[in-house]
């Protein structure tokens, strides 16, 4: 019978003192640990033990070496499954750069996936894309005028093998890390030997202070830098187990992760806000859970939302969850993953602000008895910025702010990538020369602690007010939460104050007086909440695209809006472009 691998290293914890991948994986292959694979019912069905991939990486290598001169890219298909993990190590062995490629569910559609694909191909110039057998069809239909080899995982198997590897050294490149593309086409992301190995340090370190009893639980996707290296690189180069579910699995059976959880004392795990808000909404209180195990309950790669977290922890505090084990980060691809933690155990430091104040003067100033209900926001803070890093709140005039004054968030340490791969145009609209990175995020310091508050280029400017779309969306979606899925607010036509302000929102139902109700009454919602005037429009489920990592990409939902590819339910013909206010 098949057993999982151990939490039980078998050495002594080495927390990343390494200088490259390889480094790692040599002293991990000692250990007694490894990856373990489950099924969507949280049923072992696959194991690779760190001495396995150690040795099918170099096997896997000698066959590349001669397949692919030094630095050649090679996009790879980022499925959870040993196969990945092994070939992204060979191309570390042969001196590949690997580029882990998203999968076609999660971009709202074949059609939008092959185009992603494309970009990708056009921007990385793949010397091959090495794919599992069930998506080579789709792979080499993307890349119909490409000339870029697709190759199956059996292929790449089968691939005459040499006598010899050449492993990266520490001044060399790691991987190229697409972007998600939320507000452009995707941009490759270097990633170098160094701030790979830099993040690995200061996450495991610092950030989450790994220890010999740690022991992960994933189901994040590969191709996004929080599955890739928070949870696979990362238990790598701390020797630690790591048990895998696929993100499709756990988006049909989410409680399959809290059942891995409770059954293989996992004390760490990572998901944005929504992965635990999923959880509740399909407890049924069937399942036995013993979470009492977890002290790191991680929150990234989205905006932090404090009322579903707090909401997890009622349900499951009773299954022994403490609240304590939040710990909300931040961080993006171009600072390899992480920048910011908080400290395990503090849990959610909150900051309720009054939103009138910040739109108008950027000053995150505390509410007061005489803030109105509608103009109140709860913020999470994100942590302390990693060891050996820097980060500056800075205005738009480029000069640093203080204390609760918000601005751009920008960061300059070793995790820093040197800029996008053969896109000098938007290196240098990210990357200063002396090393410092425009995140494009905003956000302000609390105590010492970044609290992030949304992305520049998402802002809506109106009437001297800085709206914020997620403020619009999560209104509208709390306002009929049975009857409507995604929203998406972003402004069109005019300028200044001319612009009208949009917003989407996905109706479940096409009953014409149902979608009437659901009108009026978000209508009335986003009037109360935000005050500014909004033309809503209940569309089809399906129409939001979402960027690989899952977050909604507002810039391409505009880009669809603007050429008539979205449907009015209440007009049932494509979505015009004018301008009237809601209700």
């Amino acid at each position: 019978m098949l057993a999982a691998l151990p939490t039980d290293r078998g050495l002594a914890l080495r927390p990343s003192d390494f200088e490259t991948l390889t480094e790692g994986l040599e002293y991990a292959a000692r250990c007694n640990t490894g990856l373990n694979y489950y099924t969507a019912r949280a049923q072992l069905a696959s194991t690779l033990s760190y001495k396995e991939l150690h040795d099918k990486a170099i096997d896997m290598a000698k066959r590349l070496v001669p397949y692919a001169e030094k630095d050649a890219r090679i996009g790879l298909c980022a499925v959870t499954s040993p196969e990945f993990a092994i070939l992204f190590f060979a191309c570390q062995y042969a001196g590949l750069v690997p580029a882990p490629l998203p999968l076609p569910v999660t971009l709202g559609g074949r059609s939008s996936y092959e185009r992603q694909l494309q970009r990708m191909a056009d921007t990385g110039d793949f010397h091959a894309i090495f794919t599992p057998s069930s998506m080579e069809n789709i792979i080499s239909a993307a890349l119909n005028d490409h000339d870029t080899p697709v190759l199956t995982f059996e292929d790449v198997m089968d691939l005459p093998a040499g006598d010899e590897i050449r492993p990266f050294n520490k001044d060399e490149l790691c991987y190229i890390q697409y972007s998600s593309g939320s507000s452009s086409s995707p941009k490759g992301i270097i990633g170098t030997q160094k701030s790979v190995t830099s993040n690995c340090k200061a996450i495991i370190q610092h950030g989450l202070k790994h220890n010999e009893q740690d022991r992960g639980a994933c189901w994040l996707p590969m191709y996004h830098d929080m599955g890739l290296i928070g949870c696979l690189l990362a238990p790598i180069m701390s020797q630690m187990t790591a048990d895998f579910m696929d993100p499709q699995d756990f988006t049909r059976r989410p409680i399959s992760w809290l059942k891995l959880i409770s059954e293989n004392r996992c004390t760490m795990t990572y998901s944005p806000t929504f992965g635990y808000e999923l959880c509740v909404r399909r407890w049924r209180n069937d399942v036995e859970l013993d979470l009492s195990c977890l002290r790191i309950a991680g929150i990234g790669g989205d905006m932090v939302r404090p009322e579903p977290l707090t909401e997890f922890a009622d349900v499951f505090g009773e299954m022994g969850f403490s609240m304590d084990a939040f710990v909300p980060s931040y961080g993006l691809a171009e600072t390899t993953l992480a920048a910011t933690f908080s400290p395990p155990g503090q849990g959610l430091k909150k900051h309720t602000i009054d939103m009138t104040h910040y739109e108008r003067t950027n000053e995150a100033v505390d509410v007061t008895d005489f803030t109105q209900s509608d103009h109140i926001r709860t913020f999470v803070a994100c942590g302390n910025v990693l060891p050996d890093h820097e980060i500056e709140i800075r205005d738009f005039d480029g000069a640093v702010v203080g204390e609760r004054k918000a601005g751009r968030i920008c960061m300059k340490g070793p995790s820093v990538s040197p800029g996008y791969f053969r896109n000098q145009q938007a290196t240098e609209a990210s990357f200063s020369p002396d090393g410092w990175l425009d995140t494009g995020d905003l956000g302000y310091w609390l105590d010492g602690q970044v609290v992030v508050t949304g992305r520049y280029k998402d802002l809506i400017l109106w009437h001297g007010r800085n709206i914020w779309p997620q403020d619009l969306e999560w209104a509208a979606q709390a306002a009929a939460p049975h009857r409507c899925g995604r929203a998406c607010a972003f402004s069109i036509g005019g300028a200044g104050d001319n612009k009208t302000i949009m917003l989407l929102l996905e109706a479940r139902t096409r009953d014409h007086d149902l979608l009437a109700d659901i009108h009026q009454t978000v209508s009335a919602a986003i009037r109360l909440e935000v005050g500014v005037p909004v033309q809503l429009q209940l569309v089809p489920r399906g129409s939001m695209i979402m960027t690989s990592s899952g977050k909604l990409s507002r810039a391409r939902v505009k880009e669809k809006f603007n050429a008539g590819g979205i449907i009015d339910l209440q007009e049932n013909e494509p979505l015009k472009v004018v301008a009237r206010e809601a209700g």
